[in-house]
């Protein structure tokens, strides 16, 4: 339960809240259906959640209310006046068996905290739970000390690694390490001690997932497959608040090997998928993540030593006042840590902070597992206190934070200074892209006027991958399901000759919609036929999402479905790109999609934000990547010094 609020939520969503009387509409979300929390006000004069305006803007650049084009930056907190009236509505202890008292919503969490029976006990029942039998003369964990209270001493070779969502860096360093070698794009013939220095390291780790409902979605997009060029199988993307988010160990760019002992890093696609998605409480997982370059000689502390949590406040003047903090991920241990404290900043001058703490959390906000972007959102949006609890760990020097990298072709050697590097498998040759071809269809049908099409569809040139409109299902009850020839999956071209495929999602339904009240509907439409063994049947769970096609259904569209973008990167002399490419031409094989296998954390491709895994590169500064092999692609790369444009294509991952 959130110690907030003392109810059962995500860890990123909303606080809830049982309200003694009815709300008046004026304080509703109207994303959420909720009393506002952390209320923000857009220029248009409407008012949501930050958390709920935050993620709606995440996929769309308008205002939910009046369709108006808007961006999150333009938004501002409500003023003191409505905050305080929302602060002030009267809830209800969640806790109604032990305890009946009323309180201002900005009272409970002291109320639960300090006065709560019910949740007192609670905290009893929780710890008991945990230490259900006394061992000895072992003391219990400081609370929200680690993860695994079994072991509260630092792991000498600690295996297990550190997983961070696409933006985990953006508050990391900026600057590449003097001397960092760059084994995919600069050719080096540096001596054995500057190779020492910067080693490309990746390591396994074996993950095992809980989940208490079995049928439950991980919550990743995945790309890849031996019938693509990628050959692995590539997280692409980490849904927020999903299973895997709260576990925390898994980060887009992860490969993974194995699921449940089976290997299937050399498995197609659509196979991968089926095992990801098979149900069961408990999910085994081998995964790659690859740590770009770091220390080879950095040593870490592996003494014991006494923990102290310690709890420190600072207060900012305002809300836009930095703290003067820089915070990094280390490379064998997960969590947020303090690299340094900015002479004259407010962190520095507060004095309580000290390099190297491992921040637990931020204004009671869970960042154990966390990463510094998650912390860096936090503290900016916070009006005036920012309450710190950090473990620290006296005589433990900070090793040297993980640096980028690049690497071309995933077969193609890499200079690691003779560090022992756990290698990325090697992709077999026989992986290439799995061939697909798409079949137009033209579909009239004679109807009633007030008989409805029957359809349900997806995409729209508004989505956050600017997909074209696709059916999503077909229902029984509309004219379309009684032809037959529309299916789910199909690609929506036109309707009665209105163009639907430069539509946003609105739009589309507006053109259906309309043109389903005539006598006679002609539809035109495509459907993707794979030439390879047809599909497992992996639509049938859909617990929590609406059915999406799968990324390899994606990648058989004519080009001129295509959603093109310039992605403008830019990057300093001693830094690398920090993506490493797979497919091009090839005899055996012919012409090949340039594929984004991986995006290193810390580099400019990974700063940027706007490349994935997975991504297909159409273009380098203006010149069609089509007809390249690899060994033409990357010389053009590398003689991009400091600004580059990919015009690339990106497709949503499959959902498991």
């Amino acid at each position: 339960l959130c110690c907030e609020c003392g109810q059962a939520h995500p860890l990123l969503d909303n606080h809830l809240y049982n309200f003694q009387d009815e709300v008046d509409d004026e304080l509703i979300c109207h994303i959420c259906l909720q009393p506002l929390l952390q209320p923000m006000d857009t220029p248009c004069g409407h008012t949501y959640c930050f958390k709920c305006l935050e993620n709606f803007m995440q996929e769309y650049n308008f205002c939910p209310m009046d369709r108006k084009k808007l961006s999150f930056l333009q938004c501002h907190k409500s003023s003191l006046l409505v905050r305080n009236l929302l602060d002030k509505l009267i809830v209800l202890c969640p806790f109604k068996a032990e305890c009946q008292q009323t309180m201002q919503r900005c009272e409970l969490e002291a109320h639960l905290q300090n006065r709560c029976p019910g949740f007192k006990k609670y905290k009893s029942e929780l710890q008991r739970k945990k230490n259900p039998i006394s061992k000895g003369k072992e003391d219990p964990p400081a609370r929200g000390e680690t993860n695994t209270p079994k072991d509260p001493e630092i792991p000498c070779g600690n295996s297990s690694l550190v997983a961070e969502s696409s933006g985990a860096a953006v508050v990391s360093l900026g600057t590449a390490e003097p001397g960092l070698v760059n084994p995919a794009f600069e050719e080096t013939e540096e001596g054995e001690s500057l190779v020492q220095k910067t080693s490309l390291v990746a390591e396994t780790a074996t993950i095992e997932i809980h989940r208490e409902d079995p049928e439950e979605e991980l919550g990743m997009r995945i790309v890849g497959g031996k019938d693509t060029p990628l050959g692995n199988i590539v997280v692409q993307e980490v849904l927020r608040d999903s299973v895997i988010a709260a576990d925390g160990r898994i980060a887009p760019g992860d490969h993974i090997l194995e699921v449940n002992g089976v290997n299937i890093s050399s498995v197609t696609h659509c196979q991968a998928v089926s095992f990801l998605r098979h149900p069961g409480p408990v999910l085994h997982l081998m995964v790659l993540q690859e740590k770009g370059f770091s220390s080879r000689t950095a040593q870490q502390d592996c003494s014991s030593t006494a923990r102290e949590v310690i709890h420190v406040t600072l207060v900012k003047r305002d809300r836009s006042e930095p703290l003067g903090i820089k915070l990094i991920r280390k490379t064998d241990e997960a969590g947020i840590f303090i690299l340094d404290l900015l002479e004259g900043g407010l962190a520095a001058k507060n004095g309580k902070l000290s390099r190297n703490d491992r921040v637990l959390s931020i204004n009671g906000q869970d960042l154990r597992q966390g990463t510094p972007e998650a912390a860096a959102q936090i503290i900016q949006t916070t009006e005036s206190r920012v309450n710190f609890v950090i473990l620290r760990q006296p005589g433990v020097q900070l090793g040297e934070p993980v640096e980028d990298g690049s690497t071309s072709n995933s077969s193609s050697s890499s200079s690691n200074g003779g560090s022992p590097v756990h290698h990325r498998r090697r992709p077999d040759q026989s992986h290439y892209r799995r061939k697909s071809s798409y079949q137009k269809k033209t579909v009239a049908i004679k109807k009633e006027p007030k008989e409805s099409l029957g359809i349900t569809i997806g995409g729209g040139r508004d989505n956050k991958n600017k997909l074209p409109i696709y059916v999503t299902s077909v229902q029984p009850i509309g004219c379309l399901f009684r032809d037959g020839r529309i299916k789910r999956g199909d690609v929506l071209l036109s309707i009665n000759g209105i163009d639907l495929t430069h539509l946003n999602y609105y739009e589309a339904v507006s053109a259906l919609k309309s043109n389903a009240a005539s006598h006679s509907v002609t539809l035109k439409a495509l459907e993707i036929l794979s030439l390879n063994s047809p599909e497992p049947s992996l639509d049938i769970r859909e617990q929590g999402f609406s059915w999406s096609p799968l990324w390899i259904t994606w990648l058989g569209l004519p080009s001129n479905l295509h959603f093109c973008q310039d992605v403008v990167l830019s990057k300093g002399n001693l830094e690398s790109w920090g993506f490493s490419i797979v497919g091009g031409f090839e005899e055996s094989k012919g012409n090949q999609p340039f594929f984004i296998k991986t995006i290193v954390p810390g580099t400019p491709a990974f700063r940027d934000r706007k490349l994935k895994c997975g991504d297909e590169i159409v273009a380098v500064n203006g010149v069609p990547a089509i007809g390249m092999s690899n060994s033409e692609l990357i010389p053009m790369l590398k003689e991009q010094r400091n600004k580059v444009t990919l015009t690339v294509v990106s497709w949503p991952g499959s959902l498991v």
